[in-house]
């Protein structure tokens, strides 16, 4: 993709950190894990239940605000039109992808390393990986963060933080209603950094690296099949 030559000024804007307590975190963290995952049937006959218990959670009024606006979207009336808003957004387009090392190193030979150290990351945790899918996924790495070690997950979360500002601002700009998913959880990270936010205008700009190398690049990373404690 080329570089533009002007950036919107709307497109700009960080999301605002907001206190929130670590047990309704790991909570939203929980939720987001499969909200922001495909939605399959059985995860979409799920979803009353989690805005229940998302209701009751101890979570601050922005939150519970996106949330609120998340669960009463159109997209959300049948399973077939949510699936079809996912497939559209999340399949089609680079820079909404929910691989988060792909935000850094895209398809060129340094995707191999950065999901090694998601791997990695995963079994200083005390967890091993348990389903078909990239260990960058990031509804993955939500669900570490609510079941495993929480620094750890925090340190995955913010290294990769300018790709998640990334999702966030191609969201809000196709108007999808994954996008208030998106400013809940970057509400409950820590403030971004000034290297941070140069990153993130950078790949606003310029998008994901988009040097092609072959399959074989990534030798076998993939997981053999959700995360399960050791």
């Amino acid at each position: 993709m080329f570089a533009t030559s002007f950036l919107p000024t709307r497109l700009l804007t960080t999301s605002k950190t907001v206190a929130t307590d670590p047990e309704a975190r790991r909570a939203l963290h929980m939720a987001c894990s499969i909200l922001l995952d495909y939605p399959t049937a059985e995860r979409y006959e799920n979803f009353e239940l989690i805005k229940t218990e998302l209701e009751a959670a101890a979570l601050p009024a922005e939150i519970h605000e996106e949330l609120r606006a998340f669960f009463s979207a159109e997209e959300l009336s049948s399973h077939q039109r949510l699936e079809e808003h996912y497939v559209g957004v999340f399949d089609m387009k680079r820079r909404a992808t929910m691989y988060l090392s792909y935000y850094l190193t895209g398809d060129t030979r340094k995707r191999g390393t950065a999901l090694v150290r998601f791997i990695e990351a995963y079994r200083a945790g005390g967890c091993e990986i348990e389903r078909e899918e990239l260990p960058d996924y990031l509804p993955m790495v939500l669900e570490f963060s609510a079941l495993g070690d929480t620094q750890i997950a925090g340190d995955l979360l913010s290294s990769h933080r300018e790709g998640i500002e990334l999702l966030r601002t191609t969201l809000e700009q196709v108007e999808s209603p994954y996008a208030h998913l998106a400013r809940a959880l970057c509400m409950t990270l820590p403030p971004i950094s000034d290297e941070t936010k140069e990153r993130y205008i950078r790949l606003i700009t310029d998008g994901p690296p988009a040097e092609l190398v072959g399959a074989h690049a990534l030798g076998p990373l993939e997981p053999n099949l959700s995360l399960t404690k050791r």
